[in-house]
């Protein structure tokens, strides 16, 4: 998109797109996780802002990448969809530099790939909390290390942490909030260390959002827990994928170009509510 000037013509760029100078046009970014929920939905949302996407996708995953692909296509973009697995490096490399081999850059790195299980204290295992930080927390460092040193023009990041470990506890959760809660450290720190290279890094923190994930009954709320929990939000309702993208695309764009280190909470409300 143009950013201003005398070429807008009544307000439209290329595309059809409104003119934005938020930055985004013919940014590239790397999204793992990119082949359902917020992942998918950040992938079409950048789409909609001229940039570009190169969306990583577990491959025993059952929900279709090239779904994403066609949405992204349709909204007037590009995307790439890599198979991977965060809790390989040499996966997250392949990925990052498939944005350089497509589209010769890499500008945004978002990590959205997550897992989500129920395990109570009295039987946890080793292998289950293991497993959960490989890709939970290791696997954010893993696509961060291998985006960032790509990143030759600065760039932005964002990692997905939650509500669970962002500011509640969840019972019979506690390794996934302990990954969650590690995501801001990680953040935090990444802010400082890579702020000479112009690269800012951030957290989202979603509360109840709809997606394939929460809508697990088994290790989630499951649909009659999703809008069971619309009635104590003061919004009135559970948030959905397009709302939780929309988040991370501005923390990615220009419009937060002096944010980095920092953490945004997006629940209708939830968590600031007095207890009643």
């Amino acid at each position: 998109m143009t950013s201003g000037g005398a070429n807008r013509d009544h307000g439209k760029g290329r595309a059809g797109r409104l003119d934005r100078d938020d930055g985004l046009e013919g940014k590239v970014a790397v999204i793992s996780g990119g082949g359902s929920g917020i992942g998918r939905a950040l992938a079409v949302a950048y789409a909609r802002a001229g940039a570009h996407s190169v969306i990583g996708y577990l491959p025993s995953d059952p929900h279709d990448a090239t779904d994403t692909v066609r949405a992204v296509e349709e909204a007037g973009g590009q995307c790439l969809a890599v198979p991977m697995d965060v809790r390989r490096f040499e996966d997250t490399e392949h990925l990052a530099q498939a944005a350089l081999d497509e589209f010769e850059r890499l500008d945004i790195s978002v990590a959205a790939a997550g897992i989500l299980r129920r395990a109570a204290l009295a039987e946890m295992t080793d292998q289950a909390w293991d497993d959960m930080m490989s890709v939970d927390l290791s696997g954010v460092l893993r696509v961060f290390r291998s985006c960032s040193a790509r990143m030759d023009r600065g760039g932005a990041m964002v990692a997905t942490s939650s509500i669970a470990g962002g500011v509640y506890g969840w019972e019979e959760h506690s390794h996934y909030a302990a990954a969650k809660a590690g995501l801001l450290g990680l953040c935090r720190s990444l802010a400082v260390e890579l702020a000479p290279r112009r690269i800012r890094v951030n957290a989202i923190i979603p509360g109840l959002i709809e997606s394939p994930q929460s809508l697990d009954p088994v290790n989630s709320l499951g649909r009659a827990g999703l809008d069971a929990a619309g009635n104590i939000i003061p919004w009135g309702r559970v948030g959905n994928v397009d709302e939780a993208a929309r988040a991370i695309r501005f923390l990615t764009s220009d419009d937060s170009a002096y944010v980095t280190g920092q953490q945004l909470t997006v629940d209708g409300g939830l968590t600031v509510r007095w207890p009643s």
